[in-house]
């Protein structure tokens, strides 16, 4: 099935819809947070500071992760995207409040991590609930558009939040145009959950043979049954491993861009145009996420699975080297194009993969691992960044790493005699 009937498909289309809608709102508030905490003028940007702001948005997921397979594999999914996008809809509100007032600290930081932990749940329900709407056959351009449709609507709520920013920067203070940006946003999850009624209740699982009581302690037997499930699959592991290392790689990188579009390219004491110039970058970044895409299920189709994975890990590793060699506009914006391209190849193959190998009775909690081990290698990836990285983001050291990290992967991981050539 290609991409224009997977369009037309009348049940997927709905979760497309969901998915949608919550991402480019995921965007718009992404923006507000980081207008608020990295690119005002009375706060200094440094890679700690910003790594540390990367670890906390991603906490809950890790948190959260092992009860997600649990509640997902015994409730049902779209009631379970109903009430979680009515919850985030309402804790924004919450959030708007705090930076109307200017309010940091703890307070904010506890109702943010709530909003990224109900928002874990959400795409995991997704995830879980697409391989029963599509046939196997279809499941790799499935994905390419439910995955990467969602990266790029972020990117455009990204440039979206940050242009109103813009418009009504001149008619209120920073904090309450940030403020505006997320009842903005509220309004978006508000519209995900109402789309999500046009689902019917058990559509997108669990099947009604595998519905139960979930408890906290069963969340932990469940993550260990996911991991359980992946040694009996060591492809589905090997690719879950790869795709972690290369969005640990994508987040030391865009750490890098951080600091360079706000301390180097931009003049630090005008943190706007800092934003504006990052929000550019993320931009053919976004574009690469879209272009590979469409890319994907040709590469599959000619080479399979696992001999594409390793293709486009390889030439992933290769992109960095653009970076390493100078620290510019434009060999930021070629590594920001070229990295997310290969990498959402490998991020809608892998997806597939694991969902061929899983029925649905375990697809919930392997998800759930799924999300756990990326997460951690994304504040991994962040965390030693900031390490090496001086408060200018001018450096050769962390593209290097990022390039060896994923050429280790290549040779080691996913390499012919462990990681078959087959379709």
């Amino acid at each position: 099935m290609g991409f224009i009937e997977l369009l037309k498909h009348p049940r997927f289309s709905r979760l497309l819809a969901i998915r949608w809608s919550g991402q480019a709102t995921d965007g718009i508030f992404q923006s507000a947070l980081a207008s608020f905490v990295l690119f005002s003028p009375d706060r200094q940007t440094n890679a700690l500071n910003a790594a540390l702001g990367f670890a906390v948005v991603l906490l809950p997921y890790s948190i959260v992760g092992p009860f997600v397979g649990t509640v997902l594999d015994r409730i049902s999914r779209q009631r379970a995207l109903f009430f979680s996008n009515l919850l985030r809809s309402a804790n924004l509100l919450i959030v708007a409040l705090l930076v109307f007032s200017g309010t940091t600290g703890a307070a904010l930081t506890v109702v943010v991590l709530i909003a990224f932990g109900i928002n874990r749940l959400i795409l995991a329900a997704l995830s879980a609930g697409l391989a029963l709407l599509v046939d196997t056959q279809s499941l790799v351009s499935a994905n390419a558009m439910a995955v990467t449709g969602g990266s790029v609507l972020v990117v455009i709520g990204a440039g979206l939040g940050v242009g109103i920013r813009a418009l009504v920067d001149s008619l209120a203070i920073a904090d309450h145009a940030d403020a505006l940006l997320i009842v903005l946003a509220s309004m978006g999850y508000l519209v995900s959950a109402l789309l999500s009624t046009r689902i019917k209740k058990f559509e997108i699982g669990p099947q009604q043979h595998e519905i139960g009581a979930a408890s906290f302690s069963q969340g932990f037997l469940d993550m260990r049954e996911g991991f359980g499930f992946l040694a009996l699959h060591s492809d589905a592991a090997r690719g879950i491993i790869a795709t972690a290392v290369h969005r640990g790689g994508l987040t030391a990188l865009t750490l890098t861009a951080l600091l360079l579009e706000r301390n180097t390219f931009n003049d630090p004491a005008l943190p706007e145009n800092g934003l504006k110039g990052f929000g550019f970058a993320l931009s053919f970044a976004g574009i690469g996420v879209f272009l590979g895409a469409f890319l994907a299920p040709y590469g599959v189709e000619r080479f399979g699975r696992h001999r594409w994975m390793r293709i486009v890990l390889f030439l992933s590793a290769l992109c960095p080297l653009f970076l390493a060699a100078a620290q510019t506009q434009l060999t930021l914006i070629l590594t920001a194009f070229l990295t997310s391209f290969f990498g959402q190849n490998l991020k809608v193959t892998n997806d597939a993969l694991v969902q061929s190998k899983i029925d649905d009775y375990f697809r919930g909690r392997v998800f759930a691992v799924y999300d756990v081990l990326v997460n951690g290698a994304i504040v991994s990836g962040g965390l030693i960044a900031a390490l090496l990285l001086p408060q200018s983001g001018e450096s050769s050291i962390v593209p290097l790493c990022v390039s060896a990290s994923y050429l280790l992967i290549v040779v080691r991981l996913l390499r012919r005699s462990v990681f078959p050539p087959v379709k």
